[in-house]
Order: structure tokens, then C-alpha cells, then sequence
């Protein structure tokens, strides 16, 4: 199982397949599949049974996985679609580095 360098709450770019362009917030992340599941990007349908929470059931539209492969994480600070680097900061903690503009993520 590897460790993703994106997280929950990222905003990431998605850069290939079908949503290519899209821009969008990290919901979830599922490390042992490398996907994560990315705000109103890979929309599709599916029909469910009626719930106490949903007690009519249809069809809804909820949001798939994507691979990790596919998205980009956009730097805050540079507003850039960026690799991911890792660093040590002083206290020796690692921290995730912007490879464009060098800044902390």
C-alpha cells in the first residue's frame, strides 16, 4: 500500500480522461486503490433502495473514484496545478513542497 501525497481537502485538477479541466475538492481518499474521490467531478448515476435517509430511493448521481494518476494538486499559494515534493522543516517533521514555487503546502 502506498501513501498518497494528496489529502482530503486538497483542490486538485483533474488532467486526463473525460473531466480533464475540472477543478474540484479531495472528499475521500483511498489509499489501498491509489483513487480518490473528487467534489462534483466523475458524476454517475445509480439507483438505490429506499433508506430511512432516503425513503423514495431512484436514481441518484454520486461522485466515483478517480486514480490518483489522474488529478494534479493546485498550489494555494501559486494557484499553479503542481507536483508534490517532500522536505524536512526545522523541527525534522516532513512537510509537502510546491515544485513550482518552492512554498509549503
Amino acid at each position: 500500500m502506498t501513501k498518497l501525497r494528496i489529502r482530503k481537502g486538497d483542490k486538485v485538477k483533474v488532467i486526463s480522461g473525460n473531466n480533464k479541466g475540472k477543478v474540484g475538492t479531495v472528499l475521500r481518499c483511498l489509499p489501498e486503490s491509489e483513487r480518490v474521490v473528487v467534489e462534483k467531478v466523475n458524476i454517475h448515476k445509480k439507483a438505490m433502495r429506499p433508506t430511512r435517509e432516503n425513503p423514495r430511493g431512484g436514481i441518484m448521481e454520486i461522485e466515483a473514484p478517480l486514480h490518483v494518476s489522474n488529478v494534479m494538486l493546485v498550489c494555494p499559494k501559486c494557484g499553479q496545478p503542481t507536483r508534490v515534493g517532500l522536505k524536512r522543516d526545522d523541527d525534522g517533521k516532513r512537510v509537502r513542497v510546491c515544485k513550482k514555487c518552492g512554498k509549503d503546502i
